[in-house]
C-alpha cells in the first residue's frame, strides 16, 4: 500500500472518508461533500445510529452526484479525545474496513479540530501511521487465497492543508512502522525458517542501515564464561548465537554511553526435559519476541537517523530434549561466576538473559539496561493481555518507562521487587535456583535475572502476555503484535535522544 499527502479535492474514483465530531458535528471536509453529493449524507446520518464517537463508523454508498465508489463517514469524538493514539485507531479502522470492500484506493480529509490536541498535519501522519501498522499482512505460506480474500486497498492518500508537513511528519513513522513489521515478521516465521543461526542472519539485514553486528557462536561463548545461556541450548542440534547490535547516532566526539537493550530469543521452547504439554505447544515459536523486539527496535532507530548511541544485545537458543539436554538438577556457571542450580529447564529465558545482560553491562558499561522476555506465565495470570509487567531497580527508569507505555500505546504495570522473593530462589548446592516456589513466579523470575544485574539502572519487561493477539486491535492485527518496538522507541526519542 503507498501512501501519499495531498491538498483536499473530491477524488474522482475509490472510496473517501470524512470525519465528524461528537453529537454528528460534521468537519468542513464532510460538509463539503455532503453539499456535492446534494444532502445524501445527511440523510444517512438522520437514519443512522451513527453519533461520531470515537470508534462510529457509517457507509454511504456514494450518489450519482460524486464520482466516488463509497463515502466513509468516522467519528472523532470531542475535540480533547483526538490526540496521537486516537488518530493512529482511525487509520487501522478505515483501512481494515476498506480492504474488505473491494476498493484499491482510500483518501481520507483531516480537517483542523479547534482545541484538539493535534494540528492537521501531525493527525493526517498519525492516521497514516496507524493505516501502517494495521495494514501489516502475514500471508508468505498462503498458496491457495482467492482475490476476494486478500487485502483491496494498493494507494491511501490524506487530504490536509499543509500535505509537506504531513509528509515530514510522517517518515520517522514510517521507519518506526518498519522496524514494527520486521519483529512481526520474524515472530510470525515457524521455528524451522527462524531458529538461532538464521535469526542471527536476519539481524545482518541492519548493516544496510549502518548498524555494525557481530554474531557470537558457541566457541566465543564458552571462551567467555556463558554456561547459563549455553546449557539451554545444549540440547538442540542448532548452535546457539549471540547477536551484538551497535548503533552509533552521535558523532566519535561524543563519548556518551550507550543505552542498552537485551531481547531473550528462544526461538523454540519446547520447555527441553521439563517438556511442555503438546497442546499449544506450537505456540512457543515466537518465545523469541522479546529478541524480535529489540532487533525491530535497533531497525527504526538506525532508519530514522536517532542521535543516540544504542546496543542491542540478544541470546539466541532452541531448548529441545535430546540426549545432551540439560537435565533438571545440573548446575551451571555463568559468565558472572555465579553458579545455578537448574531445577526446571521450562525456566530457560532467564538463564540466557542472565550471561546476556552480565556480557552487555561489563562490555558496554551503558546508561541502563532494558531486558524484554516473553517469561512467565504467572505475569498473564497477574496481568491478563492488557499489560505487559515492569520490574526494575531504578524509579525514574521506570517511570519513564510507564508513561512510553502510555504514549504508545502499549502499556506496561510495575511489578514490586523485595528480598523476600529473592531469598525464594536460594539454592542448598548452589548461589541460586532458576526457579521459586509456585507462587509469584513472574516476580520470582525477576529477582534471578536482578542477580545478574551490576549496578546499573535496570528494567526487565515480561512480555509473554502481549507479543501474540488472538484478535484483531485498530493497530494491531491478529498474530504477532511486535510489543515493545513502539515503547521503547518512544521512551529514547523522549529521555536519551540529542535534539
Amino acid at each position: 500500500m503507498k501512501i501519499h499527502f495531498a491538498k483536499f479535492e473530491l477524488p474522482d474514483s475509490g472510496a473517501l472518508a470524512v470525519g465528524a465530531l461528537d453529537e454528528r458535528k460534521l468537519q468542513a471536509s464532510a460538509t463539503a461533500v455532503d453539499k456535492a453529493a446534494k444532502g445524501a449524507l445527511g440523510r444517512a446520518l438522520a437514519v443512522s445510529r451513527f453519533k461520531g464517537r470515537a470508534d462510529d463508523l457509517l457507509q454511504v454508498l456514494a450518489p450519482g452526484e460524486l464520482a466516488l465508489s463509497r463515502v466513509l463517514l468516522f467519528g472523532l469524538g470531542q475535540p480533547n479525545m483526538v490526540d496521537v493514539l486516537a488518530a493512529q485507531a482511525i487509520g487501522g479502522r478505515l483501512i481494515a474496513h476498506v480492504n474488505a470492500t473491494g476498493d484499491s484506493a482510500l483518501a481520507i480529509a483531516v480537517d483542523a479540530i479547534p482545541g484538539a490536541p493535534l494540528s492537521p498535519a501531525e493527525m493526517a501522519a498519525q492516521i497514516a501511521f496507524g493505516a501502517r501498522l494495521r495494514s501489516y499482512r502475514f500471508d508468505k505460506y498462503r498458496t491457495k487465497e482467492k482475490p476476494e480474500q486478500k487485502p483491496s486497498l494498493k494507494k491511501l492518500t490524506l487530504l490536509v492543508e499543509d500535505p509537506g508537513a504531513a509528509k515530514k511528519l510522517f517518515e520517522p513513522l514510517e521507519r518506526l512502522a518498519e522496524g514494527v513489521a520486521f519483529t512481526r515478521d520474524l515472530v510470525s516465521e515457524p521455528a524451522n525458517i527462524i531458529y538461532p543461526e538464521s535469526l542471527a542472519e536476519q539481524t545482518k539485514t541492519l548493516e544496510d542501515l549502518g548498524v555494525k553486528v557481530e554474531i557470537l557462536g558457541e566457541k566465543e561463548m564458552k571462551k567467555l564464561g556463558m554456561g547459563a545461556l549455553l546449557g539451554v541450548g545444549q540440547g538442540s542440534a542448532r548452535e546457539s548465537q549471540l547477536v551484538v547490535m551497535q548503533w552509533k547516532g552521535l558523532p566519535d566526539s561524543r563519548k556518551k554511553p550507550p543505552v542498552a537493550f537485551v531481547g531473550k530469543g528462544v526461538t523454540f521452547d519446547t520447555g527441553g526435559i521439563s517438556i511442555k504439554p503438546a497442546a499449544g505447544m506450537e505456540e512457543m515459536k515466537w518465545d523469541m519476541a522479546g529478541a524480535g523486539a529489540v532487533i525491530g527496535l535497533m531497525k527504526a532507530l538506525a532508519g530514522r537517523k536517532a542521535k543516540v548511541n544504542a546496543v542491542g544485545v540478544v541470546g539466541l537458543v532452541e531448548n529441545m530434549p535430546s540426549g545432551t539436554a540439560q537435565r533438571p538438577g545440573d548446575v551451571v556457571k555463568s559468565m558472572s561466576g555465579q553458579t545455578i542450580e537448574v531445577i526446571n529447564t521450562d525456566a530457560e529465558g532467564r538463564l540466557v538473559l542472565a550471561d546476556a545482560i552480565w556480557y552487555t553491562q561489563d562490555r558496554f558499561k551503558p546508561q541502563f539496561v532494558v531486558n524484554l522476555a516473553t517469561l512467565t506465565g504467572a505475569i498473564m495470570i497477574a496481568l491478563g493481555q492488557i499489560h505487559a509487567g515492569l520490574f526494575s531497580n531504578n524509579d525514574q527508569l521506570a517511570e519513564r518507562l510507564l508513561a512510553a507505555g502510555r504514549a504508545s500505546g502499549e502499556p506496561l504495570w510495575r511489578m514490586p521487587l523485595g528480598e523476600g522473593y529473592d531469598k525464594i530462589i536460594n539454592s542448598d548446592i548452589a548461589d541460586m535456583k532458576n526457579v521459586g516456589n509456585r507462587y509469584g513466579g513472574s516476580i520470582t523470575a525477576a529477582q534471578f535475572i536482578q542477580r545478574f544485574v551490576n549496578g546499573v539502572p535496570w528494567a526487565h519487561l515480561d512480555i509473554a502476555g502481549m507479543a501474540w493477539s488472538d484478535k484483531d486491535a485498530p493497530t494491531v492485527p491478529k498474530g504477532a503484535t511486535g510489543y515493545g518496538v513502539r515503547l521503547l522507541e518512544r521512551f529514547v526519542a523522549d529521555h536519551y535522544e540529542e535534539r
